[in-house]
């Protein structure tokens, strides 16, 4: 069964149905429906399987999906939603940057490990979010011993004789009061805690003493080219050799984001951390394995640069089937990970992966390429739509930006011309128009004063026409 944090982490994906899932890919992503629907059902799925009875949980393996389609129709950017939508652990990684065991680079074991980085640092967050009053609290208390440490018996001592405070017993003997002492104390440590609640001790200096690193071994271990264990063995030696103090001055600022740290560490089990990261990779772990067909060739094919894609390939299978593997927190089985993959496949096809890896992604969507009409939606629906992020720079400069509907029009018409005329780029192709037709804009500002800058269909003729026509010059410009 689930552990208690995983359950509660389930719980969050419950209201995530399949067609809230593809109205969130919708507010960035126009188009491309199929994939969508697929991305969808597939996350549900996880959810689901955890609330199947037991007996069948283990026997339900996980619908792998590649995505073929041209470059700039969205499955990169279908990875970066997903990313934020799955509530679990999630990398993407790219398939060009792993070789075959035996040639120098990353293995491709590597992209679990990464994928329980991604997993500990999830808990972690989560961990520290629940305890981060507690931790606030101490940090606020430590400050205070910095800027006002408690008064010791010999400082009691030094005090003026005009600031003692003295009283007389029925005796007639008379002694300083302590407590008096330690009154005066409290009121000007709680002066100063109202000054820093209200932001005024921020750049005020305190002494703390922090911990150096070694960076010396890490250094060694993380140099380029080193092998893929050597990194561990850096923090491993690292974590044996003595740890120095040091002692630094620094603003109160940075006095709190150093001490919050340590307090985190003191408040949060790191093994509770690991077993549960542990778990939510087995459980709920998405790999977006990006650039597949990077590691396609054609069958039978020898010799070259292409010797080990064929072994980056053999090396795939069983991770993606299900082994187990060996992480520095411990071992992960991948029977139930999710895996997503992607390709524009423009030179090698599908086919041209060795058939095993094939029948490992039974879920096949074919992107569509993107029309004018596509480039139209993409200018103006998205949340992120280019339109609105060079209204949002120049607006950084105090100037209003206005695109008529005609001028996008003409803008997606430009880019749907020469992409087929040139390389089919897809999307990316609006951001090279849009830079080559605000340049002047982009350059002027903010000499130019603050009169509105509008963009119409003339305006768009005028400043792409000579680009457009010119075979030449769309080599290099577009």
């Amino acid at each position: 069964m689930p552990s208690n944090r995983t359950e509660q982490a389930l719980a969050r994906l419950a209201d995530l149905t399949p067609r809230k899932i593809v109205a969130e890919l919708d507010r960035y992503i126009v188009g491309q429906g199929e994939a969508k629907k697929a991305i969808a059902i597939a996350l549900r799925n996880r959810w689901r399987r955890q609330r199947t009875p037991e007996a069948i949980r283990e026997e339900i393996a996980p619908n792998n999906i590649i995505l073929i389609g041209p470059t700039g129709v969205g499955k990169t950017e279908i990875a970066r939603r997903l990313a934020k939508l799955a509530g679990a652990p999630f990398i993407k990684v790219e398939a060009s940057k792993f070789t075959e065991v035996g040639y120098v680079g990353r293995d491709v074991e590597s992209m679990v490990r990464d994928l329980v980085e991604s997993a500990i640092d999830m808990v972690r967050h989560e961990r520290e979010t629940e305890v981060e009053d507690l931790a606030n609290d101490r940090v606020d208390e430590r400050i205070l011993d910095l800027l006002l440490p408690p008064p010791t018996d010999a400082q009691v001592a030094q005090v003026d004789p005009a600031e003692r405070v003295f009283v007389a017993s029925s005796q007639g003997a008379v002694t300083e009061d302590a407590a008096a002492a330690r009154e005066r104390h409290k009121r000007t440590r709680d002066k100063l805690k109202q000054l820093m609640v209200d932001g005024q001790l921020e750049q005020r200096e305190v002494e703390i003493e922090v911990t150096q690193q070694s960076p010396q071994v890490l250094d060694l271990m993380s140099q380029q080219g080193a092998g893929e264990g050597m990194g561990n063995l850096g923090e491993m030696l690292s974590e044996l050799m003595p740890k120095k103090k040091k002692k630094r001055t620094v603003t109160v600022a940075d006095a709190r984001r150093i001490l919050l740290d340590e307090e985190f560490e003191k408040l949060i089990n790191f093994d509770d951390v690991v077993t549960d990261a542990l778990e939510r990779v087995e459980k709920l772990g998405i790999i977006f394995l990006d650039e597949i067909d990077k590691i396609a060739g054609t069958r039978g094919e020898g010799g070259g640069p292409d010797v080990s894609r064929e072994g980056v390939q053999r090396d795939l299978l069983p991770i993606v089937e299900g082994s187990n593997v060996q992480t520095k927190y411990g071992m992960v089985k991948t029977d139930h990970l999710l895996f997503v993959a992607a390709g524009a496949f423009h030179v090698s096809k599908p086919s041209d992966l060795i058939p095993e890896l094939q029948g490992r992604f039974p879920i096949r969507v074919e992107l569509k390429p993107l029309t004018e009409a596509d480039f139209v939606r993409i200018m103006t629906e998205p949340e992120n739509a280019l339109t609105k992020q060079y209204a949002a720079l120049i607006a950084a400069e105090g100037v209003v930006l206005t695109i008529t509907d005609d001028a996008i029009a003409e803008i997606a018409r430009t880019a749907a011309q020469v992409n087929s005329r040139m390389e089919n780029i897809g999307a990316r192709r609006l951001h090279t128009v849009m830079t080559t037709l605000l340049e002047d804009v982009m350059y002027e500002l903010p000499d130019r004063g603050t009169d509105p800058v509008n963009i119409d269909a003339k305006v768009v003729r005028d400043r792409l026409k000579a680009i457009a026509e010119d075979e030449d010059l769309r080599k290099y410009i577009l």
